[in-house]
């Protein structure tokens, strides 16, 4: 199928980050109509040892960035990842959006078989082809990231389900 690497790359990172964005605009607006210190839930954890939800929002979009350009033999942008306010994490799935959205699905042509290397020279150097980076590495880690937030919200008491995971499809 031609472009399928792109098709099971770039529109399931978009989706899911608009998913993930309206949940952080519910979240948002829930502080505010609370009168909550947004920080209560950007620095929210679901144990001690995990990352807080503006960190997961900020790794899911580095994700999506990242799998993305090396897919398309592009190169991976650098980001400070500094976002700590509902606005900023929110600009941040912007700004990833567009980054993807600029890519051409001719990129992914021959991204199945493209050799993926992480971590390049380190001891966690990795050894992948396009479509096992994607299927078993990149896609998994994302989804990690956008459903820890999600789980993050919800169970700090915003009202929100599945339909605003998933976003728009």
């Amino acid at each position: 199928m031609p472009h399928a690497i792109y098709i099971s790359s770039v529109p399931v990172f978009r989706q899911m980050l608009g998913g993930l964005d309206t949940i952080l605009a519910k979240a948002e607006a829930h502080v505010a109509a609370k009168s909550i210190e947004p920080s209560a839930l950007t620095q929210a954890r679901l144990f001690p040892d995990m990352f807080p939800l503006a960190k997961q929002v900020q790794i899911a979009c580095d994700f999506a960035r990242g799998v993305s350009a090396r897919l398309a033999g592009a190169e991976v942008p650098k980001y400070d990842d500094k976002e700590l306010s509902f606005e900023a994490l929110r600009g941040l799935i912007a700004k990833t959006i567009g980054f993807i959205d600029g890519f051409d699905k001719t990129l992914f042509d021959d991204a199945a078989k493209r050799d993926i290397v992480t971590r390049p020279g380190t001891p966690k150097e990795r050894h992948f082809t396009g479509q096992t980076y994607l299927l078993s590495y990149g896609l998994p880690q994302f989804f990690f990231h956008v459903t820890t937030a999600y789980a993050i919200l919800r169970h700090n008491g915003l009202e929100i389900g599945k339909r605003d995971y998933m976003g728009e499809y």
